[in-house]
């Protein structure tokens, strides 16, 4: 597998290629007759060499290192602008995108405002109860919580279906997730325009999905990730793209209760039964999240 090659140059070798091995072909059918159009014909019939599933060593250093920066944040925040895909009535898939601002502290503060495309919805994690609130329709659902973030993220996937994209990137120990069942994981090479920044580009999979993220080259932290679901047929993408991050500023303990809610009707913390109140969709294939 070629991966150091700029995409462009390798596509132009390809192009380049295929002319040249239809006209040799061409030529050699007029040469030969019969015999040249058969050895043509079998030589399509080759098949590509399997592709290697191995974990290249410097692909697991740069996700390592990125990971460990993110556990060892107490605190932090940053902005997650979410590209996801869905079929449109002719087939070919519509982008749409949700913007977030995240805010988190060790081991039990969390707070997700989006309100930019999508649904508006505000979630809060206190480290005692988990409030989601729908600001357009003013509708609350309050609940207990178990005592760490990557437990009240299970806890609200399991009981309301709430999902948040970049859950990888806020959990406790994110290599763990991201090395569960993995089988593929290569370097790419770099990108000087994500971001705004040098970003070292890394894929990897598991049975499960197939990822491409961007990661600071400095600060090792991801500026971009784009995910395939194996057992999404119509293979839509997804992308998140992260910026605006902070790690270890100081955040009180009110910036995790909400203000708006007093007068907003009571609804259950339970799965959705509309748009209205779900507050994330997970898409095809997805794992929930995982409790520690």
């Amino acid at each position: 597998m070629i991966r150091k090659k700029p995409f462009g140059c390798t596509l132009f070798l390809v192009v380049a290629l295929v002319a040249f091995l239809a006209t040799s072909g061409h030529a050699a059918e007029t040469k030969q007759g019969p015999k040249a159009s058969k050895t043509s014909k079998s030589a399509k019939k080759e098949n590509p060499p399997p592709v290697k599933m191995e974990l290249e060593p410097k692909a697991i250093e740069i996700l390592k290192a990125s990971c460990a920066k993110l556990a060892d944040a107490r605190a932090m925040s940053f902005t997650a602008v979410t590209t996801y895909e869905n079929p449109s009535r002719l087939g070919t898939p519509l982008a749409y995108t949700t913007k977030s601002e995240v805010t988190l502290k060790r081991p039990d503060k969390l707070r997700v405002i989006t309100l930019a495309d999508g649904p508006a919805s505000e979630f809060y994690y206190d480290g005692k109860a988990m409030v989601a609130f729908a600001p357009s329709e003013n509708l609350v659902a309050i609940a207990g919580a178990p005592p760490t973030i990557d437990a009240t993220l299970k806890e609200a996937y399991d009981s309301a279906a709430i999902y948040f994209p970049f859950t990888d990137l806020i959990v406790s120990d994110p290599y763990k997730d991201i090395a569960d069942g993995l089988i593929l994981a290569f370097y790419i090479g770099q990108s000087r325009v994500i971001g705004g920044t040098t970003t070292d580009m890394v894929a990897y999979a598991n049975n499960d999905v197939f990822v491409q993220i961007w990661i600071g080259t400095e600060d090792k932290l991801p500026r971009m990730i784009r995910a395939v679901y194996r057992t999404d047929a119509a293979r839509l993408r997804h992308q998140l793209e992260i910026s605006n991050w902070q790690l270890d500023s100081a955040v009180t303990d009110d910036a995790f209760a909400p203000k708006k809610t007093a007068g907003a009707t009571p609804m259950p913390f339970a799965h959705p039964k509309s748009k209205v109140a779900q507050v994330g969709k997970p898409p095809a294939g997805a794992k929930p999240p995982k409790g520690n």
